[in-house]
């Protein structure tokens, strides 16, 4: 594979800096309060203006940084749109201010659009109380409930308001950007409907967090839809990328602009071909999906990660179930126990 670093001068980007990785795409880093530290946004020129795609986490630090920015390096390119990859706070934090700023809409899918409105409203003791069923039946003790409690719903604090309005993208559409088209390529798994980029004539896929270069996206089950298997749906949606340009290059939302798109992808389905049989062996016994979580992530997790690690781990176990490798059978105190199918 090649150096994922190669394609762009210096391993550091200033945050708050642009900086052009390919003609009219520039990059923009955008810091983050995680261990994730960080978010890259691209800003397109657009004609005598330019696009934004994404628009980091609402706290006071980005906002200041963007208003450095329209008051310096973008003071003579207005906003014409804001287009939004999916609906995590790093991505569409910032939409409804910007897009209020401006005076433009924001692009995104309807499900991404539908999920962010939905999720920005539902707080309050309903939505606590479905957290903790949830939670309670993958595993969580006392201790683990109490984080519960503490956490509520973090998503209306780290996103301004969400547009009423949107502009609706769906796959296969083309989007003129100063004269040049980039196609809409929609990612599942990660989040509903995420929304990449791909820009055939120069071979530029901006990928936001479906393919990034050195971690795994997160690919959850969450208490919203209890059910579901996006690991199934994350592991299909790799391959409508294997026909893009094995040279392009990838744009991604976290660490470095990078080529190598096809080993990557290869990358991505074999590590969870592996994490898929770690947990076959390790549910030889029936065990929880708190238990399962230990085999998964050896390392300490932080609040902030646990909730992020259990859904990863329900995400191999109904994928898993869906394959006829496993079996769920709910204990008599409401706790769901997974064993691996003979």
């Amino acid at each position: 594979m090649h150096d994922p670093l190669l394609n762009v001068a210096g391993d550091i980007i200033e945050t708050a800096a642009l900086k052009q990785v390919a003609p009219g795409v520039h990059w923009l880093r955008m810091p983050l309060p995680f261990q994730l530290d960080h978010i890259n946004l691209w800003v397109l020129e657009d004609g005598d203006g330019c696009t934004l795609v994404d628009t980091g986490i609402n706290r006071e630090e980005v906002r200041a940084a963007w208003d450095a920015l329209f008051a310096g390096p973008l003071s003579s390119r207005p906003v014409k749109r804001v287009i939004v990859t999916h609906f995590h706070p790093d991505h569409m934090g910032l939409a409804g201010w910007l897009t209020e700023k401006f005076n433009v809409d924001m692009w995104t899918t309807g499900a991404e659009w539908a999920t962010a409105s939905n999720l920005y409203v539902d707080g309050g003791t309903e939505h606590v109380a479905r957290a903790r069923d949830f939670y309670h039946a993958a595993g969580f003790g006392a201790d683990l409930m109490a984080e519960v409690d503490k956490r509520q719903n973090p998503y209306p604090k780290r996103i301004s308001p969400v547009p009423e309005r949107f502009h609706k993208i769906e796959d296969g559409e083309i989007i003129e950007i100063d004269g040049k088209d980039w196609r809409v390529i929609v990612g599942t798994g990660h989040s509903p409907e995420h929304a990449c980029l791909y820009r055939g004539e120069d071979h530029i896929l901006i990928s936001g967090d479906q393919i990034l270069p050195k971690i795994t996206p997160n690919v959850s089950v969450w208490p919203q839809f209890p059910e579901k298997n996006p690991l199934d749906l994350f592991l299909a949606s790799l391959d409508k990328f294997r026909g893009l340009d094995p040279e392009t290059l990838v744009l991604p939302s976290h660490n470095w602009p990078f080529h190598g798109l096809h080993e990557r992808l290869d990358q991505l389905a074999h590590h969870h071909d592996e994490r898929l049989d770690d947990v076959v062996r390790a549910c030889a016994e029936p065990l929880n999906a708190t238990q399962v979580l230990k085999h998964l992530f050896r390392r300490e997790l932080d609040s902030h990660q646990l909730f992020f690690a259990i859904g990863e781990s329900l995400a191999h176990l109904h994928y898993l179930i869906g394959q006829g490798r496993m079996v769920k059978e709910t204990g008599p105190d409401g706790v769901d126990l997974f064993r691996a199918a003979s």
